[in-house]
């Protein structure tokens, strides 16, 4: 599904248009070489979810979607790209939006400084827009960090909680779409309660997006997916249905004698049919839809004595995290 065309928001196209073109503009260097692997993955596109979510998160408080509002959807596009850089190394990954990584073309020294380069970029036009700015995006990037960390903590660990799944999504994936939605209101000038609102939603979505994103990497498909599908265990990243799957009785212990090791293509796929033979997806997928209301509902400041424009901006992000769902075939 294309996220972006559930925000329907008139003018979010052109608005990206400008986002597109900046983001162009901010990996290009002195030096030809650099230009080119700073911008490898920008060249090969993206949902851009996170500049989206910025641009809304002005409309929704009626700002217009100014120069500012603009680089601060740059900003955390290129805070973006630069950990999925490093990622890739972590990863070993040999492809990204259907190119070659850059680790994979141009070797892992090279992804490391590049994406190095990304978050200077990104940080070069925080300060741009202000100290409060700045120091967000700091400490977002930390908080990826933090959540990279914790991730790799518990990879290959069938012991894995709950409550350290949640960690570490909060931090590799909810803090970015927070951080996203609050430039937005800072940037387009947004009363405080409603910025404060606007990164609780952004927190939110995020880890329905996490859940959205992990049930697809087991219900859909290598062409849909851009990679075989249960690649998550493969890499030792054991995801809530994982979690919730190792503690049904019988079907936890045979999944848990399969884990805590790389997976070979048969044990994988041995793996990823425990999963679906449970209730585990459903239960995940209900966990997902409640984050998508916390969203929702984080929003209510907002909609009060609300004009029409702001409305259907509203409207856009409050159906967001459930449209996730509502277009997620389970199986």
């Amino acid at each position: 599904m294309n996220v972006l065309e559930q925000l329907q928001l008139p003018g979010l196209d052109g608005h990206l248009g400008r986002v597109e073109d900046a983001l162009r503009a901010a990996v290009t260097a002195e030096d030809p070489f650099l230009t080119e692997v700073a911008g490898h993955l920008v060249h090969a596109g993206g949902k851009r979810l996170r500049p989206a979510l910025t641009i809304a998160a002005a409309m929704a408080g009626g700002a217009p979607v100014d120069d500012d509002v603009v680089r601060g959807g740059v900003a955390v596009e290129l805070v973006h790209l630069g950990s999925l850089y490093h990622d890739d190394v972590i990863d070993q990954a040999d492809s990204r939006h259907r190119v070659d990584s850059v680790n994979a073309r141009w070797g892992n020294l090279v992804a490391i400084l590049a994406g190095d380069f990304l978050l200077a970029r990104a940080s070069e036009i925080a300060a741009r827009l202000g100290t409060e700015v700045a120091g967000l995006l700091a400490a977002t990037i930390g908080s990826l960090c933090a959540g990279e960390v914790a991730q790799l903590q518990d990879a290959f660990d069938p012991g894995r909680s709950e409550t350290a799944w949640l960690r570490a999504v909060e931090g590799k994936t909810a803090s970015l779409f927070s951080a996203s939605c609050r430039i937005g209101g800072i940037v387009g000038g947004l009363r405080r309660p409603w910025v404060e609102a606007l990164a609780t939603y952004g927190r939110a979505l995020g880890v329905a997006f996490q859940i959205w994103d992990d049930v697809r990497d087991l219900i859909g498909t290598e062409d849909a997916l851009g990679k075989p599908v249960g690649h998550d265990m493969v890499e030792g990243t054991y995801t809530l249905p994982v979690i919730r799957t190792l503690s049904r009785p019988g079907v936890g212990d045979d999944l848990r004698a399969l884990l805590g090791r790389p997976l070979d293509g048969p044990t994988r796929d041995k793996a990823r049919d425990l999963i679906l033979a449970t209730d585990a997806v459903e239960s995940v997928t209900v966990e997902g839809r409640r984050w998508a209301g916390r969203a929702d509902a984080a929003l209510a400041p907002l909609r009060v004595d609300a004009d029409a424009e702001r409305i259907e901006a509203l409207q856009g992000l409050a159906g967001l995290g459930h449209s996730l769902f509502d277009n997620l075939d389970l199986v």
